[in-house]
């Protein structure tokens, strides 16, 4: 038997359950409204009065309101593992095993410190008749070998110029990971058989310095060159890099960037991405034009070994030294494993002054910026990348061997949504 309406009524929580008169439930939800509208108004003005008496407790509110997102939620590997598939926070690792090794370095200072100190006491016990006097000039001389430790092996936890790179990275890219300074790029874009985003093509090699674009025959009659032979034609002219660009119904969809390396390595790897939400920069509103100076480099949020083999990939794709005068940034953001593509000029201005200053996550004001504000005017194009494979050479067919692909995204890495690869 069916519940009447009136049990249904009842058994409902929401306020338009109550009634089953359509006008009254309108009547009583605008009248729900305006009381916990007012309501919420009423706090915020309390709270605005009593934060202003005291602005400690603003900053209270501010440290204990923090959203709990998806990136405060991250979990980690919990693994000494550097490899290229480890979620792990590279910084950290880093850090544990240099706190480590000066752990044991001031470990094995004290204990020859201490065989010092059982040696002295050995010889200090045959001096009966001297031991009073000889008391304080053998505690200064413990104190001198305490204080004359050995240096530790390792540098300081506490600096920022950490080496990041895993071993296990700088041994499988010994050209990437080089310790020799970067040569200047030089790189070769161009577009899979029979496209037709040429114009997007050349807006992709606009920002890259020293880049060169270069179409595919599309001809009936003419030689379809392979990527293979395009990267040999490539590195035989001094291009370090071989950009490919593919579309899906006349868009970007995929990108391809494959390492040439020098004359004596073999090419490769090849990082292969997905595009998304390509957006040309003329459509961008109030969109600035670009300049020849080379643009500034933004790597933002890669911590894992792969994130750290990403952004080693995009870096050699820039020269090493800007031109500041240009003003011109390109920003590539990781968040969630999904890389955010920005090209923007930037300019200094002081703060008007119906401007606040800028304030930081804690309510606090910055140090360092009162008074100064940064424009951007944004000059395009933007998209978002999405790392797909790690292959070892020239693409997934010009790799071989057991490694010759070393990493490749699943759908199963994004069972659990506080897991990221980046």
């Amino acid at each position: 038997m069916a519940p009447s309406k009136k049990s249904r009524a009842s058994a409902g929580a929401s306020l338009s359950l109550k009634t089953s008169n359509k006008l009254k439930r309108q009547q009583l939800y605008v009248a729900h409204k305006k009381t916990t509208g007012k309501a919420r108004h009423e706090e915020r003005h309390r709270r605005r009065k009593e934060e202003a008496k005291d602005p400690e407790l603003r900053r209270k509110r501010l440290e204990s309101n923090q959203p709990a997102s998806l990136d405060k939620k991250r979990i980690w590997d919990d693994v000494d593992d550097d490899s290229l598939g480890a979620v792990v926070d590279v910084v950290q690792l880093k850090r544990r095993r240099l706190a480590a090794e000066e752990a044991a370095a001031a470990a094995e200072a004290d204990g020859v410190t201490e065989g010092a100190m059982e040696r002295d006491d050995d010889v200090d016990s045959m001096l009966g008749s001297d031991e009073e006097e000889d008391d304080e000039e053998r505690m200064e001389k413990l104190q001198r070998q305490r204080a004359q430790r050995n240096p530790s092996i390792a540098p300081s936890t506490t600096s920022t110029n950490l080496d990041l790179t895993p071993d296990a990275l700088a041994a499988q890219f010994k050209h990437l990971f080089s310790d020799e300074p970067p040569s200047m790029p030089k790189v070769l874009v161009t577009t899979s058989l029979n496209a037709t985003i040429h114009r997007e093509a050349q807006e992709i090699a606009a920002v890259l310095p020293n880049a060169t674009y270069i179409r595919r025959s599309a001809h009936r009659y003419g030689h379809k060159y392979s990527v293979r032979e395009i990267a040999k034609f490539a590195k035989n002219r001094g291009y370090t890099a071989l950009l490919v660009v593919h579309e899906d119904q006349k868009r970007p969809s995929q990108l391809s960037v494959c390492h040439l390396n020098g004359e004596d390595a073999a090419p490769g790897p090849t990082l292969t991405y997905t595009i998304r939400n390509y957006q040309p920069g003329k459509v961008i509103p109030g969109h600035g034009n670009a300049t020849n100076h080379y643009p500034e480099l933004l790597l933002n949020g890669f911590k894992t070994p792969l994130g750290l083999l990403t952004a080693k990939s995009m870096h050699t794709l820039f020269p090493s030294k800007p031109e500041l005068s240009g003003r011109q940034v390109v920003t590539l953001h990781n968040q969630r494993d999904y890389i955010f593509f920005r090209r923007h000029r930037y300019i200094f201005r002081e703060a008007r002054p119906t401007e606040k200053n800028v304030v930081g996550a804690d309510g606090k004001e910055m140090e360092g910026v009162k008074g100064i504000r940064a424009g951007l005017q944004e000059i395009g194009p933007r998209m978002t990348l999405k790392l797909r494979r790690v292959d070892k050479g020239i693409g997934r067919a010009g790799s071989e061997g057991e490694d010759a692909l070393k990493w490749e995204w699943k759908a199963k890495m994004e069972k659990k949504r506080t897991r990221f690869n980046l």
